[in-house]
């Protein structure tokens, strides 16, 4: 499998060598050269495959021969520690959760997998991999505890100062080791782009080996194709037959672009629902036709707080640039916090079922879809536990959230962490460390 950029088709690399830029010279994103749709005997008996041998065929043709097959099993096993239950609210809807694994949040796959791909690929190289990654809220968590203590490798995690919870701030920065968190005077897409220029910046290439653990990175991105099949293969052992809709709660839009490759990788689903906050870039898009990012703003739902999605041109990619062909079979819709919130107390209230804050947003915006598609059978992806957004779930159900054993043991460590303003400053602390 090759990868091009974006940006640039020519400028193409292998799996291993997309991994370790994260991001290509030219600044654009990989993409696969090719998806080739797996094999109808898979597809079949995709009911009776366990969750390893789903995630090694769903993986095989992305890495290619850049990873042996008995070490992409390995890789492939680590990160499926967990489980990722399907619950029936109703006859027609259901919620995937995500949350099982050691952060609680979805990221949790694509996070362990990359790392244990970069292990892998450093083990000839004796040069540490610097690994930058910006964070709205889950994925700088999910990042280091994926990398926390595999050799070679340090993690540093940029994320907006006062935009994230404070369980999400304590899995940032009290983790130590090769983890370092620093706290950023701005908005999550100042994160992203410091970490974006960062990679073409000659002066740090000179004494550091960079790449990003953020969803432009392949090896974030692409496994989280994984619990789409999971989901349809609970729903198959079930005798499901029907039409399927994901809808994915949405901020930089890595989550549900990995759920279209399931697709073309020939998973039968009949439409995708990209739910976000009141950043809406991509419902606005999908209206008029006119790409228009707005700055971010705050809300609940923070880990959505995106207002220039990065991989949209991943999801315009794979539908070819053909914008009535992304309509047919994707929609976007917007939700406030005021809205959030309602969700939140009608599936404690109907179903007794305590979401999240993005949880919430990703059933408002199934909610739509199954209002003009009633015949259709769906899913909203649980994206993160709710003791991560405790403060807004508290409140707005009036309950008290028993704590997980994944949170507790950090509530009364110390959070270490460096604050700084813009790239310059960032440059130096950087400079400095080297």
């Amino acid at each position: 499998m090759k990868y091009y950029s974006l940006n640039d088709k020519s400028n193409t690399a292998s799996f291993s060598e997309a991994v370790i830029r994260g991001l290509a010279p030219d600044r654009g994103l990989y993409f696969p050269k090719n998806i080739q749709r797996l094999s109808d005997d898979f597809l079949n008996h995709l009911d009776q495959k366990s969750p390893v041998e789903i995630g090694v065929e769903v993986m095989r043709q992305f890495v290619g021969d850049t990873i042996p097959e008995t070490h992409l099993e390995q890789i492939v096993a680590d990160t499926l520690c967990f489980d990722f239950p399907l619950v029936s609210l109703s006859k027609k809807l259901a919620t995937l959760e995500l949350f099982h694994g050691p952060t609680m949040a979805f990221k949790d796959v694509g996070g362990r997998f990359m790392a244990r791909s970069i292990g892998y690929f450093n083990e000839q190289n004796p040069k540490k991999v610097t690994v930058l990654v910006a964070t709205s809220g889950d994925t700088g968590g999910a990042v280091a505890s994926g990398f926390l203590g595999i050799e070679g490798t340090e993690v540093i995690i940029l994320y907006p100062k006062g935009k994230v919870s404070k369980i999400q701030e304590l899995q940032l920065t009290t983790n130590g080791n090769n983890i370092k968190a620093v706290e950023v005077d701005g908005v999550f897409d100042d994160c992203q782009e410091m970490v974006k220029t960062a990679f073409l910046d000659k002066d740090l290439h000179a004494v550091y080996n960079l790449t990003s653990a953020n969803s432009i990175n392949v090896a974030r991105w692409l496994p989280q194709s994984f619990y789409f099949f999971f989901a349809y293969q609970q729903l198959l052992q079930k005798g499901f037959d029907g039409n399927l809709v994901f809808s994915v709660p949405s901020g930089n839009f890595g989550n549900i672009c990995a759920g279209i490759v399931a697709n073309q990788l020939g998973l039968p689903v009949h439409h995708f629902v990209a739910s976000t906050n009141i950043n809406d870039t991509v419902p606005r898009y999908l209206q008029t036709q006119d790409y228009h990012p707005l700055p971010s703003k705050q809300t609940i739902s923070n880990a959505m707080d995106v207002g220039n999605p990065s991989n949209f041109i991943r999801i315009q990619s794979l539908f070819d640039n053909d914008f009535e062909a992304l309509k047919h079979q994707f929609s976007s819709y917007a939700f406030n916090d005021d809205q959030t919130r309602t969700a939140l107390k009608e599936l404690h209230g109907t179903y007794n079922y305590v979401a999240d804050p993005h949880g919430a947003v990703g059933y408002l915006g199934l909610q739509e879809y199954l209002s003009q598609n009633p015949d259709a059978y769906g899913v909203f992806l649980e994206t993160a536990h709710p003791i991560k957004f405790r403060d807004s779930v508290e409140e707005a159900l009036n309950i008290t959230l028993d704590i997980p054993a994944q949170i507790q043991h950090i509530l009364d460590k110390t959070p270490e962490k460096t604050s700084l303003k813009g790239y310059e400053a960032f440059k130096e602390y950087l400079l400095q460390r080297a």
